[in-house]
């Protein structure tokens, strides 16, 4: 079973059809087509059921794509780790929540970049939920997540206690405003509803936004109230318009670190990222 085929069948699954498959490969139709064929005589199963021209995974490619992507992981992993030995070399991706990657990532990725020159970082931004899948589906290294985290399959590595403080603008009343979030998925919107909820408020209502600035920018003119780590409001542009609240531990308090899968071969580059976040993370005296 060649290690191109299973690529070429994940990328099937991943692009959702043969033709985007083929140019997110670089590649002609025919050649994906021909592949997804010998795989298929190769193991003596249908991979896929035709729908007119769209395609949909059988029981038998459900199956084959946990262990394909499994394998390129390893490929890829066992790759990397062998470039580490005598030269810092390879790729890593990482994910990390938006609020993290702002605060944490920046001097941690530079000392990243000094330690391992040769290694190339790739950096996502989303939920922790998605954060967490993709970690899980084996499309990332690590990612940085707010926790606790409880998985068979993930190790969860605390690095630094987030403090999450309540924020709305000079003069706004957060009980009759809406609260403002992160979509679906951000572990701080768990907590924000959590706390809109305890505190009774007169309005229940909330908006989303995708971005951090977006947030922080909606609130400052007084349009609603969100939580948000300290730290990232202090740094803010926006700190001289906005009010903050000190909130409970139960609430305040979220433990965040890095997500990588148990079973992954060691690289070495992961320490390294760990060890400069939580450096980066450290309060200054």
């Amino acid at each position: 079973m060649e290690l191109i085929a299973l690529h070429t069948f994940r990328t099937v699954v991943e692009e959702g059809g043969i033709l985007a498959a083929s140019r997110k490969l670089n590649t002609v139709q025919s050649n994906v087509t021909s592949r997804i064929r010998r795989l298929e005589e190769e193991l003596g199963a249908e991979l896929f059921f035709r729908k007119g021209r769209g395609l949909e995974l059988a029981p038998s490619g459900r199956v084959l794509l946990d262990y394909a992507r499994r394998m390129l992981l390893l490929e890829r992993q066992t790759s990397a780790a062998v470039k580490q030995v005598g030269e810092s070399a390879g790729e890593l991706r990482i994910g990390a929540m938006e609020t993290f990657a702002a605060l944490h990532l920046p001097k941690a990725l530079k000392a990243v970049r000094a330690t391992h020159p040769r290694v190339d970082l790739r950096v996502v931004t989303d939920t922790s939920a998605a954060l967490a899948e993709r970690v899980l589906a084996h499309k990332l290294d690590c990612a940085f997540i707010a926790g606790p985290v409880v998985h068979p399959a993930l190790q969860f590595e605390l690095l630094v206690i987030e403090e999450l403080v309540q924020i709305c603008a000079i003069g706004a009343n957060p009980v009759v405003q809406p609260l403002i979030l992160f979509r679906e998925g951000c572990a701080y919107r768990a907590r924000a509803l959590a706390w809109q909820r305890a505190m009774g408020h007169a309005v229940a209502d909330a908006m989303e936004f995708g971005t951090l600035e977006g947030i922080l920018g909606c609130v400052s003119v007084g349009l609603g109230w969100t939580l948000m780590p300290r730290r990232v409001v202090e740094q803010s542009p926006h700190a001289a318009d906005l009010v903050i609240e000190t909130l409970p531990d139960d609430i305040a308090q979220v433990p965040t670190g890095m997500i990588y899968l148990r079973d992954a071969p060691p690289m070495n580059v992961l320490n390294t990222l760990a060890e400069a976040v939580a450096a980066a993370a450290r309060p200054k005296n």
